[in-house]
């Protein structure tokens, strides 16, 4: 009788051992939830930056405010009349000593 006990302990350990270490057990199941998060994260961004795309492609099809800031900052285009200022970001610093 103790030996049928024994043997029963074993076998209900060698069952639980793929449950547990086993490939598509625990610790794969955090792994891939972790991975998951991961994902939805990366997704989320995505989404946002394609919001902010869609946005732009939007203000560029219905008017021409967007096509002239784009030119402006882009090329340095100009428009007829206009009169241009350019200033520097990084002053030059006085070099007299």
């Amino acid at each position: 009788m103790k030996l049928l006990i024994i043997a029963l302990g074993l076998l209900t350990l060698l069952i639980q051992y793929p449950l547990w270490l086993g490939k598509g057990g625990w610790t794969d199941v955090l792994a891939y939830r972790e991975a998951l998060n991961e994902q939805v994260e990366q997704n989320e961004a995505y989404r946002a930056r394609n919001s902010q795309i869609k946005h732009e492609i939007a203000d560029l099809k219905t008017g021409l405010d967007e096509i002239a800031e784009s030119a402006r900052s882009d090329l340095g285009m100009i428009k007829q009349g206009e009169v241009f200022f350019k200033t520097l970001d990084n002053p030059v610093s006085d070099r007299s000593n």
